[in-house]
């Protein structure tokens, strides 16, 4: 089934609608805070997909891109006007430019398909995290396909300490499922460059890749566990360059790094599928 993205350039060039059909895959809450967000701000969680890059957790709080202004490129079709639409036949380039580095995508629709390619230019040797931190609209019947026993990180809260895991199973919990609410929280990078969401006869797939850099799956599984003050519930499926939510405490290995020709490219497609 065609997929159909629509972004927002002006606030972070944030993914607002990833529709197959009727089925609208990204979930949304009201946040007064996210038009108004400015660099160095606490994140803003209004759903979507967001681009956090060079982090999402430390500083600044889910990258730097996501509270920036990003700018058509003039001569592509998102230059001539179209809206930060791209379903069949439409597409767009925008860049952000901060402080450490310069990244571009270009969406397009390949075959039914939305795929985004990437470039961020930086000095040599610059090292960061990225994600594609699509907030989904997924019921608690739902669940993620990842590779069976692939490694992960489990996160237990919000900070950077994490322990081993194989896929699905963490600390007694089946991860794959995605409810019933339970008022728990957890995050997750698993090694993969795939995943699917199954909700219903709905199905939706990530590939990512992205040659000689590290990639991973995160996963944001909050069963109305987060925040303390007021909980609510929101599933993260996360294509990811690294292997670790902060850039700050990263390994060897577990960050994208960039290389002496200072820029590294990376490609995401994303497809929808529709039982009858």
């Amino acid at each position: 089934m065609p997929l159909h993205v629509a972004t927002d350039p002006t606030h972070g060039g944030r993914w607002t609608s990833l529709r197959a059909g009727d089925r609208e895959w990204l979930w949304h809450r009201t946040e007064p805070r996210r038009e108004q967000a400015v660099p160095g701000d606490a994140f803003a969680d209004a759903g979507g997909l967001e681009e956090c890059v060079p982090t999402v957790r430390g500083r600044p709080d889910h990258g730097d891109a996501w509270t920036r202004p990003w700018t058509a490129v003039p001569g592509t079709a998102g230059g001539l006007g179209g809206g930060g639409v791209a379903g069949e036949g439409h597409g767009g380039t925008y860049t952000v430019e901060c402080p450490d580095f310069r990244l571009t995508r270009t969406l397009r629709a390949v075959e039914g398909a939305v795929v985004a390619d990437y470039l961020l230019t930086a000095t040599p040797g610059y090292r960061f995290v990225w994600a594609a931190h699509a907030l989904l609209d997924v019921s608690p019947h739902g669940t993620v396909a990842l590779p069976e026993g692939a490694a992960g990180r489990l996160y237990p809260d919000g900070g950077a300490g994490w322990r081993p895991f194989r896929w699905p199973h963490a600390a007694g919990t089946a991860l794959d499922r995605l409810g019933p609410d339970d008022g728990t929280a957890v995050g997750a990078v698993v090694d993969c460059d795939e995943a699917a969401v199954l909700d219903g006869p709905d199905r939706l797939a990530f590939t990512l890749e992205a040659e000689g850099q590290p990639v991973s799956v995160a996963l944001w599984r909050n069963l109305r566990g987060f925040p303390d003050d007021v909980p609510y519930r929101s599933i993260g499926v996360e294509p990811m360059l690294g292997r670790v939510f902060g850039v700050a405490e990263a390994g060897e290995g577990d960050a994208a790094r960039v290389p002496a020709e200072g820029e590294v490219r990376w490609r995401l497609t994303v497809r929808a599928e529709a039982g009858s």
